[in-house]
């Protein structure tokens, strides 16, 4: 059994994963379905997959983690909060301790928010990278990209197109 660490995320077309007071009622589609593909990506097949969701402190506060009640999840923070249920909070080297479950066979879906995902991009750790661009400019917001990055290469493995939306599925390139 393989596991991965498997980012999965929307963007508007100028990179903000959520406006800036964290909002994103903006990830919608246009309504257009003439240039829809045949195939469609579908989330919920994507999380019967997943055993382990990834978090920052942001996205717990706004209560995403509601979400996932049937996952481990685990939220990055500087905070000291206790575990409880199967929310486990993360004060330390939070990409070694997901690392280690991808080794033992979890798949992981890195859920956001940007400052979580970053440490996780400038390791090079993750494996397959989901994006949906919305068919949205926001002008500011807070980005997905932080900058300084590593070079990565990759695979387009699928692509659809659903009312404007375009879902992209890439896998590192092997090396």
């Amino acid at each position: 059994m393989n596991g991965k660490i498997i980012l999965n995320l929307a963007i508007s077309l100028d990179g903000y994963i959520a406006d800036e007071d964290g909002g994103y009622d903006w990830i919608v589609g246009d309504g257009n379905s003439t240039l829809n593909t045949e195939t469609k990506w579908n989330y919920e097949e994507f999380l019967q997959d997943i055993d382990v969701v990834v978090m920052g402190k942001k996205c717990y506060d706004q209560g995403f983690h509601k979400d996932f009640a049937q996952k481990e999840v685990y939220i990055a923070t500087s905070k000291e909060i206790d575990d409880y249920d199967n929310y486990h909070f993360i004060g330390g080297d939070i990409v070694k301790i997901i690392s280690d479950l991808r080794n033992k066979g979890k798949k992981i879906f890195l859920f956001g928010g940007g400052g979580v995902i970053d440490n996780f991009l400038k390791a090079d750790v993750i494996d397959e990278y989901i994006i949906g661009i919305i068919p949205t400019i926001l002008g500011k917001g807070r980005p997905l990209f932080l900058g300084d990055n590593p070079k990565i290469d990759l695979n387009l493995q699928f692509y659809a197109v659903e009312d404007g939306v375009i879902i992209m599925k890439y896998s590192k390139r092997n090396k």
